[in-house]
C-alpha cells in the first residue's frame, strides 16, 4: 500500500470507539465544538473519519498531556 493511500482510510464508528475510548455522544459533543476532526458521509447512514485525522488528535493529546506533566513537575521542583 503506498503512503497516499494509507493516509486516506477511512475508519468506522466501531474501530474509532475502540481506539480513542470515547462514547458516542462524546465524541459528537467534540466534532460540534470543533474540538475533534468531522465525521465524513458515506452514503445512507454511513459514516467514516480519516485515520490520519484521528492519529493527529491523540498526537496532539498525547503531547498535551506531556507539556503538562513537565509543568507540574517544574511547579514540584520550585517547591522544594
Amino acid at each position: 500500500m503506498n503512503i497516499y493511500m494509507d493516509q486516506q482510510r477511512i475508519i468506522r464508528k466501531p474501530e474509532l470507539l475502540g481506539k480513542i475510548g470515547l462514547s458516542d455522544t462524546s465524541i459528537w459533543r467534540l466534532e460540534r465544538d470543533g474540538a475533534f476532526p468531522g465525521r465524513i458521509s458515506l452514503g445512507g447512514n454511513s459514516v467514516g473519519w480519516f485515520a490520519s485525522e484521528i492519529d493527529d488528535w491523540l498526537a496532539k493529546k498525547a503531547a498535551n498531556r506531556t507539556n503538562r506533566m513537565r509543568v507540574i513537575e517544574g511547579e514540584a521542583n520550585a517547591c522544594n
